[in-house]
């Protein structure tokens, strides 16, 4: 195919904004490029809404398995087959434009949970309808969240039963990593996670707590001190086991219940199985 034909064809499918800015450029210039392959761009839009959504203050909807197809390219293949006859070079360079970026694509979906970490400090995915399974599953009993972040959990809970009690904790140390967490969603009492259970524990019939780091043992702290000073208070946890989130010593170590009610919606849209859980 002549070089000006070929950029020609290029120009014609090129997305208006281009694949080196920001991650959410690259999205919307995805969302363009393959605005025909069905598959891809029900993905996109699932990410550009939940944004849309987190930028204006909602609660984001649940998420498919932000994965392209194990077929992807045969669906490529059949729309390319479906608009230009066999052996037509436009054919050929419609292919390399939409085949090319995939690997990027997949990457990009992927890296979601990072985009909304840094650009919301949201680390679990708390989606309405978890929100709502959550809020229905503690039917108003009095709850302390600790290291709750910017309090996505706590406000989810707060906006279904205003009258519900809500203790939300966090030391915000992990502000000096993130200023993300400078723009909670609801009002957070400076305490760290043990000091908070030693305020509230005897005032609370659950506490929760979401992501608590890999590296560090706090969350097997916490866990001594509830089974020690606390053992009535039940211990919600949302982390994957063994992976992405908590001390190996805390997973060596707890007696782990998957909840079923709150796992309905809560599902992995990634390689991170992050599951709820009542811990003993």
């Amino acid at each position: 195919m002549q070089p000006k034909k070929l950029k020609k064809l290029k120009k014609q499918f090129k997305p208006e904004t281009t694949f080196t800015s920001s991650y959410l450029s690259r999205i919307v210039g995805y969302q363009k490029l393959y605005d025909a392959i069905l598959p891809i761009k029900l993905l996109l839009n699932h990410i550009l809404n939940a944004d849309h959504r987190l930028q204006n203050g909602l609660e984001p909807q649940p998420l498919p398995p932000l994965l392209l197809p194990d077929n992807i390219q045969d669906v490529i293949y059949e729309y390319v087959n479906q608009q230009y006859a066999p052996k037509d070079p436009r054919g050929d360079a419609l292919w390399e434009l939409l085949i090319n970026p995939l690997a990027d694509l997949d990457h990009d979906l992927r890296d979601f949970r990072d985009y909304l970490s840094s650009q919301y400090g949201m680390w679990a995915y708390t989606n309405a309808v978890f929100l709502q399974d959550l809020s229905t599953y503690l039917a108003g009993a009095p709850v302390l969240e600790i290291m709750a972040g910017n309090g996505y959990i706590s406000a989810g809970l707060r906006a279904r039963n205003s009258s519900q009690l809500i203790y939300t904790t966090d030391d915000t140390s992990w502000l000096n990593e993130n200023a993300t967490g400078k723009h909670p969603v609801t009002t957070i009492e400076p305490l760290d996670a043990l000091a908070a259970i030693d305020k509230y524990g005897n005032q609370v019939a659950y506490v929760i707590m979401s992501w608590s780091p890999d590296g560090l043992d706090i969350d097997w702290q916490v866990l001594q001190k509830l089974r020690t000073k606390y053992p009535l208070v039940k211990f919600l946890v949302i982390g994957e086991k063994d992976g992405a989130t908590n001390s190996t010593i805390f997973w060596q170590n707890a007696d782990l219940t998957l909840v079923p009610e709150l796992n309905v919606y809560y599902q992995s849209f990634d390689l991170i199985n992050e599951q709820v859980y009542l811990v003993k």
